[in-house]
């Protein structure tokens, strides 16, 4: 099986998520590509067969290059036809969407329409979305939005994402990669 860890981080809280993703799938004896997002990268996403994609959560949406990556695959696959009326299911492709976010307004509602704008894409492409993960992550420790991390629905997320959450991460890819 190919397999893919796509995302973006600009806080490194994604970041931890994605390694410790990494590490699991080794760790269980897979081979997997890691890229971290730094503009438009030219993957060729229809040749994995297993994609994690993952992003922080920006104003409700992943983060702008996650975005602007998103929005230029989608526009070259639909160019050369791989995008199909009604999005016919490619076998045995499959992807996980993931974000860390703060939420100091709404928690995990603020995150659910990132999670849906990353999975568009791949849904599209046919893949099968087999799950959302979202994971809370502080936010920076200096600036402005230092205070974030300890006020909100969520209450202290100083932090997070913390080892037991890195745990969560891995007994999910192991769960998701053995079913």
């Amino acid at each position: 099986m190919k397999i893919l860890n796509l995302y973006f981080s600009s806080t490194g809280n994604t970041a931890k998520v994605a390694d410790r993703i990494t590490a699991t799938v080794a760790q269980l004896g897979h081979q997997i590509d890691t890229v971290k997002i730094t503009g438009d990268q030219d993957l060729d996403l229809l040749s994995y067969d297993f994609i994690f994609v993952g992003s922080g959560v920006y104003q409700w949406l992943p983060g702008k290059g996650l975005q602007e990556f998103i929005k230029a695959r989608l526009a070259a696959y639909a160019a050369a036809g791989e995008i199909k009326p009604a999005s016919p299911r490619r076998p045995g492709k499959k992807v996980v969407v993931y974000c860390t976010y703060g939420g100091a307004h709404t928690g995990v509602n603020e995150a659910l329409p990132a999670g849906k704008f990353m999975g568009q894409l791949f849904d599209h492409l046919g893949f099968e979305v087999v799950a959302e993960w979202y994971f809370i992550g502080a936010y920076p420790a200096q600036g402005r939005m230092q205070d974030f991390s300890s006020l909100g629905r969520l209450g202290d997320i100083q932090g997070r994402p913390h080892d037991a959450d890195l745990e969560e991460v891995a007994a999910r890819v192991t769960g998701v990669l053995r079913v």
